[in-house]
């Protein structure tokens, strides 16, 4: 029996998804190769056991499970001295992944003095799914996001960097136990703060110029500021803001193939009015605008329901930043059900974090004026989720367009028999391969476009079968063909932005797909050098 045929035995064998969880987490010290070959071959049943929702669990009890960080902590008390941190556990702490995997080669080419990092995941723990702070438990969402690039897009695990910045926690649950091993004081906040972030954004540019920062389950407050402020002076993005935009995106561009509508003629309600709900209603109507509309005209299909009501003019005093685009002037609305009676949306999008906020009433007032609601809890983890996909299949008779963020099982639909199967809106199937392709190109910003590029590319990569049985996205078993793809039409628009540029050799769409399949990290062979980026 082969290492990876016996570790998955062993694995299955586990009936808790957190023992599954930490069993993967040894495996990865113990044979990396081998991790990673499991990993590979079974994506659709593995992902949620390193990733949502079974990472949420671990990063609230990350310092009392038996796990050792893979990460780098950046913590506020390393003010001064982050690019000697950063460089010192690169060479020291991540040797063991070269080791087990392959070195890669040194980054003469990016302009690095090391061996190269491709992508670097960073969080400050404040806003951990639908968690909360979670502190320097935090560092688990980096990990396990991290992996997601190796396991969906191919970068060579030895390239990637999982950072969590430490900064404190006011989470006093966290502060008074004492197994956290985080710095045990409330957060950092203002200038101090600021100069930290900033320090880091430094010190990663002079030391990886070339290296994609993927910023992570930042807080409301910090999040859109820290975007807006790097986004300009290298390859960076947000995942919860932009990756979370294309993904729903492209399953609202698949809705729309199932229930025969034009997007320029939905209205789409959002439950939660953080970073994702914005980003995602900003990216719907950057596509809307492709369509012919104005800015304005578009922005007004995007409704906001935060947790005080309907965002709107009259709410204008006292409404944070990133809310006061989408304040229409339209009347206040107390709740959503008089939300929807008002506005009469095509479409519900959760990101409220708030578990079973899409009631049977809900349901049922979106099924009276759609024949086909479009309705889709984005919220996770599972314990989040505004709905269940069998509640919204029994409330709205099977009639239902549905993705979650969380995955769920199909559904036998009751009036046919057919079985149903709900889409997961998930990240994954966006951010490894833009990710990668900034890297390969070594772009110099990630810009909107790009995320609106992937959504579409996506949503026409899903078949009419798949569509039909209620996927919207292609099976996730076969994500890495479908990241070559994504990953070669997003290089291309790179390069034709001058954002980046082409290796030698590769100019046409097939030249792209050819190098970006032979540079995908396959833990089943020996890898060579040249292959690495």
């Amino acid at each position: 029996m082969s290492r990876a045929r016996a570790a998955l035995d062993a694995l299955r064998a586990r009936a808790v998804p957190i023992d599954r969880y930490l069993n993967l987490r040894s495996l990865q010290r113990a044979d990396a190769e081998t991790f990673y070959r499991v990993l590979v071959s079974a994506p659709k049943e593995l992902m949620p056991f390193v990733y949502t929702p079974v990472v949420g669990e671990a990063c609230e009890r990350y310092h009392d499970l038996p796990v050792r960080a893979h990460g780098v902590y950046i913590t506020a008390d390393d003010a001064g001295k982050v690019g000697a941190k950063l460089r010192r556990h690169w060479r020291e702490e991540m040797r063991w992944v070269r080791d087990a995997c392959g070195g890669a080669t040194r980054g003469v080419e990016t302009g690095a003095t090391d061996d190269p990092v491709s992508v670097a995941v960073v969080t400050d723990g404040e806003r951990i799914l639908g968690l909360g702070d979670l502190g320097a438990g935090g560092m688990g969402i980096s990990e396990g996001k991290i992996l997601l690039y190796t396991v969906c897009a191919g970068v060579h695990p030895s390239t990637c960097l999982p950072v969590c910045l430490d900064v404190g926690t006011n989470n006093e649950r966290l502060l008074n136990d004492p197994n956290y091993k985080g710095l045990r004081r409330k957060r950092l906040k203002g200038e101090a703060y600021d100069a930290l972030v900033d320090e880091f954004m430094r010190e990663m540019r002079a030391w990886q110029p070339s290296c994609l920062v993927q910023f992570e389950d930042f807080g409301n407050a910090n999040a859109f500021r820290i975007l807006e402020k790097y986004r300009h002076s290298g390859p960076c993005f947000n995942d919860d803001i932009q990756g979370t935009a294309a993904i729903t995106l492209a399953a609202l561009l698949g809705a729309l193939r199932v229930t025969k509508g034009k997007l320029e003629d939905q209205r789409v309600l959002f439950y939660g009015a953080g970073e994702a709900g914005v980003g995602i209603g900003e990216l719907i109507a950057m596509a809307m605008e492709k369509t012919g509309m104005s800015h304005k005209e578009a922005m007004e299909r995007c409704y906001f329901m935060d947790s005080k009501g309907l965002v709107c003019k009259s709410r204008l005093d006292g409404l944070q930043p990133h809310k006061v685009a989408f304040a229409h002037d339209v009347q206040f609305q107390p709740d959503l059900l008089s939300a929807i009676d008002a506005i009469k949306p095509t479409a519900l999008i959760g990101v409220s974090t708030i578990g079973q906020a899409f009631t049977e009433d809900v349901v049922k007032r979106m099924c009276s004026i759609n024949e086909r609601p479009i309705i889709f809890p984005l919220s996770n983890p599972t314990s989040k989720s505004e709905c269940t996909f069998e509640q919204a299949m029994a409330w709205s008779d099977g009639k239902v367009v549905f993705a979650s963020g969380s995955p769920f099982d199909p559904v036998v639909r009751k009036r046919d028999g057919v079985t149903v199967f709900p889409a997961q809106a998930n990240n994954a199937y966006v951010f490894p391969a833009l990710g990668y392709a900034a890297a390969l190109t070594h772009a110099t910003q990630v810009t909107d476009d790009l995320f609106l590029a992937a959504a579409e590319s996506l949503a026409g990569i899903t078949s009419d079968a798949e569509i039909d049985a209620g996927h919207l996205f292609p099976d996730m078993n076969s994500i890495r063909d479908v990241s070559v793809t994504l990953t070669a039409e997003i290089c291309e628009m790179i390069v034709a932005k001058s954002l980046g540029r082409a290796p030698s050799g590769v100019s046409t769409h097939e030249d792209w797909l050819k190098y970006i399949a032979s540079h995908q990290y396959d833990p089943g062979e020996e890898q060579p050098i040249a292959s690495k980026l």
